[in-house]
């Protein structure tokens, strides 16, 4: 992808592993870069402060200015999900992707991304999908790149940084999905 060099592009950090490669990408072409933080949805409340305090950590190793929207809105979200738990993801990506457009149009933006777009554990079109919409809401661009092809190196630098790691999405169902022991003969589900 392109970059215009004085772009400023407000970075949406799901977590800071997943934020290296695109973070590396966005600077890497000239653009200036802060991140932001808006997660409302990971559980348990213990696992999302150990994702914004390493959010943070991050921030301060690379000089990355941060923008945090710090709310834990687990009723939410499960009054959004609980009668179609299938839909979970839609409901994060759509949440995550408006809050960013909207703070990026309102802070002076030129565009935003997200590094969700990192994991190869994510439905990447549907992210795609509702970040373009997000950007048609709120004038401003959304920068779609696919930062999965540098999905190896993002995870030797977090490491190397001693950058805490998480074994799952964030919602309480992919927790669920990674830890509930499964049936002899069924596969794991999505992370």
């Amino acid at each position: 992808m392109f970059y215009n060099k004085q772009m400023k592009v407000l970075l949406h950090m799901c977590c800071a592993p997943c934020a290296i490669y695109p973070l590396e990408t966005l600077r890497s072409s000239g653009a200036e870069v802060d991140g932001y933080f808006f997660n409302h949805n990971i559980h348990p409340y213990q696992e999302y402060r150990r994702r914004l305090d390493t959010v943070h950590q991050y921030a301060s190793l690379v000089q990355l200015e941060l923008i945090c929207h710090d709310e834990y809105r687990l009723e939410e979200f499960l009054a959004e999900t609980a009668s179609r738990p299938e839909e979970r993801c839609r409901y994060c990506y759509v949440s995550r992707l408006d809050r960013t457009a909207r703070t990026a149009a309102e802070l002076g933006y030129d565009s935003f991304t997200s590094s969700l777009l990192y994991s190869r554990y994510q439905q990447h079109d549907l992210i795609r999908r509702e970040g373009e919409l997000a950007a048609e809401r709120y004038g401003v661009r959304f920068l779609y790149d696919d930062y999965r092809i540098g999905w190896k190196q993002g995870i030797v630098a977090s490491k190397e940084l001693g950058l805490y790691r998480q074994q799952y999405c964030g919602c309480v169902y992919s927790e669920k999905d990674r830890y509930l022991p499964k049936p002899p003969g069924l596969g794991k589900g999505l992370l």
